[in-house]
């Protein structure tokens, strides 16, 4: 028998204590963990097959009942597989999954809901509160693993969710519950039984203050497909994306609307990220995530800084991405940026990744410093290169029709990108930034 001490909250392995974490910087969190020697002398005879002869299975996908889960999912829930749902606490990720129980059960499946956190009565008022039909929903606040998954194989269900990962144990291990060697077994030993049993299983894991799920990054690795439930926890919208998916793309995003009566699909998320709103500082710009294009808006405010360096402060998008920005402004377009003070953020919790949305960026901040409105009903889209080339970008037909049908009037896009057909907006093509800029303020 051998130890060694583990941190809790990124899974850093150390063979001795220490105070701080050398991987995440976590203070007090390496917690000692018994290493049980196990027989190695057990050999098994197995062959290897030819790829071409092993059979084809055609997955049966189960709709969840909410268009927006199934685009992220890839079509539905595939049996057998294993789901790792995860998000802030209070996020609404309890909530999201009783109101697929109730759609699964209610089309004559078994759903088996094991509650770690409530008892069954607390369950039973959100779901009153969810209009629920709970005839067939199975409910169990157990927190041991074993007898958990033994109640499970009498119930023979097609969805078993597990609410949360933190909560269960084994018996077996000495590590209290929520340890990375406790997350770690009751993960694999859920895998386990999802795979024999053919049971679809939702795993619910709580996000730490690192953004990462609490337990170790080993527990991604381990399931099939990986959730992120994002947004402000105080905020009326949630986000949630794919991080892994062995069954379909991990591109695709949903939108939802915390209400009163649960979680509401967004059908059109453009219309939530914009606002009819004129005033210097503010910019449309378009982002693609997945299948789907998104008008998101994007604002900027600039003041005279009082400090020895200016503040650079962003929400939504990458610190360095902004700092870049403000230098192509500088140098390219001669528009002095070094004595101010720059915010940018990104109307309705959305974070944007691509760099298509460089040009919209750029323009508001131009907007904010000349204290100049953009006109209502424009579009910006294009990337921005270091010597101020406004560079092309993919999908800029998709790009476009959705914003003709938000009523955009005026669009202006990469000189390199080739226009889309049957368009009745004004599109104008810029080769440099400094061409968008005086195009967007020559009036």
């Amino acid at each position: 028998m051998k130890n060694r001490f583990v941190c809790q909250d990124c899974g850093a392995v150390s063979p001795k204590w220490l105070g701080r974490c050398p991987n995440c910087g976590s203070y007090n969190s390496m917690v000692e963990e018994i290493i049980e020697k196990r027989d190695t002398t057990i050999k098994k005879d197995v062959k290897p097959v030819i790829l071409s002869e092993v059979p084809h299975e055609n997955y049966q996908r189960r709709s969840v009942g909410i268009n927006e889960m199934d685009r992220v999912l890839g079509g539905g829930l595939v049996p057998g597989s294993l789901i790792l749902l995860g998000g802030d606490p209070g996020i609404g990720k309890s909530t999201l999954m009783l109101q697929i129980s109730d759609h699964i059960s209610s089309n004559g499946s078994k759903v088996f809901y094991v509650s770690g956190e409530e008892s069954s009565s607390q369950i039973r008022l959100r779901a009153e509160r969810l209009n629920a039909r709970v005839e067939r929903i199975n409910i169990l606040s157990e927190t041991e693993l074993d007898t958990i998954l033994n109640v499970a194989e009498e119930v023979k269900p097609d969805l078993m969710v597990i609410d949360s990962i933190q909560t269960v144990y084994k018996a077996d291990i000495s590590s209290a519950p929520g340890s990375v060697a406790q997350v770690r077994e009751c993960g694999s030993d859920i895998m386990r039984f999802a795979k024999t049993h053919n049971v679809t299983t939702v795993i619910i894991g709580h996000v730490t203050k690192f953004g990462i799920i609490a337990g170790p990054k080993t527990l991604e690795h381990i399931v099939d497909t990986v959730l992120y439930f994002e947004g402000d926890r105080e905020g009326q919208f949630r986000i949630l994306r794919a991080i892994k998916n062995r069954f379909g793309a991990t591109n695709e995003l949903g939108v939802f609307e915390m209400t009163s009566d649960g979680l509401k699909e967004v059908t059109n998320p453009s219309s939530i990220f914009i606002s009819d709103i004129v005033a210097p500082g503010a910019v449309i710009v378009s982002v693609i995530e997945g299948s789907r294009p998104f008008l998101v808006e994007v604002q900027a405010l600039t003041s005279p800084t009082f400090f020895n360096y200016p503040q650079r402060v962003t929400t939504g998008i990458d610190y360095k991405r902004l700092a870049m920005l403000l230098a192509v402004l500088e140098r390219r377009v001669g528009i002095n940026v070094y004595g101010l003070d720059c915010f940018v953020n990104v109307a309705g919790g959305i974070k944007l990744s691509e760099t298509s949305s460089d040009l919209g960026i750029l323009l508001a901040i131009s907007s904010s410093i000349k204290n100049r409105a953009v006109e209502k009903g424009l579009l910006a889209v294009g990337e921005v290169g270091l010597c101020g080339e406004v560079r092309p970008v993919y999908g800029i037909d998709i790009r476009l029709k959705e914003a003709e049908k938000l009523g955009f009037k005026t669009a202006i896009i990469p000189l390199k990108n080739k226009l889309p057909a049957n368009l009745s907006m004004k599109v104008i093509q810029v080769g440099e930034v400094n061409e968008a800029v005086s195009t967007v303020f020559s009036k």
